[in-house]
């Protein structure tokens, strides 16, 4: 194995995942440009291009595995546009709309207070803010 490929094996063992050869092979996309935001469609056309014979279907249940897995944080943002954020750290994000981009808010950004209590038998495993960004008009 190659040492990307490796590395996204042993990554994918920690997690309680086989390596598969697809997981490898999305691992390895997903992962290799840091902390990022990508929908299902975005990494599925990473893969075409980059020659790793995978379907559309294959991407999203690795993707929601990946998720369960506690490697990625799934975003939902707009209805049924979701994104995977592979920072699983606890921050928040601003969304553009028009260009549907997600970008990472600064952690000192928002400070949050007066949750409400969770009902009986609950707890708020974390907060998830989206402000939604456009351009000024003039």
């Amino acid at each position: 194995m190659a040492g990307k490929n490796r590395l996204s094996a042993e990554r994918l063992r920690e997690s309680g995942l086989r390596p598969t050869r697809q997981r490898v092979a999305l691992a390895d996309l997903l992962f290799a440009k840091g902390d990022r935001h990508v929908t299902v469609e975005e990494l599925h056309g990473e893969a075409q291009e980059a020659g790793v014979p995978v379907s559309l279907a294959t991407v999203y249940n690795t993707l929601h595995q990946f998720t369960g897995a506690g490697m990625i944080r799934v975003l939902a943002v707009e209805g049924a546009k979701t994104y995977f954020d592979t920072n699983t750290s606890d921050h928040h994000h601003f969304f553009v709309e028009g260009e549907n981009e997600v970008i990472d808010m600064p952690e000192s950004s928002i400070s949050l207070g007066g949750l409400p209590q969770p009902p009986e038998g609950m707890e708020i495993s974390h907060v998830d803010v989206v402000v939604r960004l456009r351009p000024r008009r003039n």
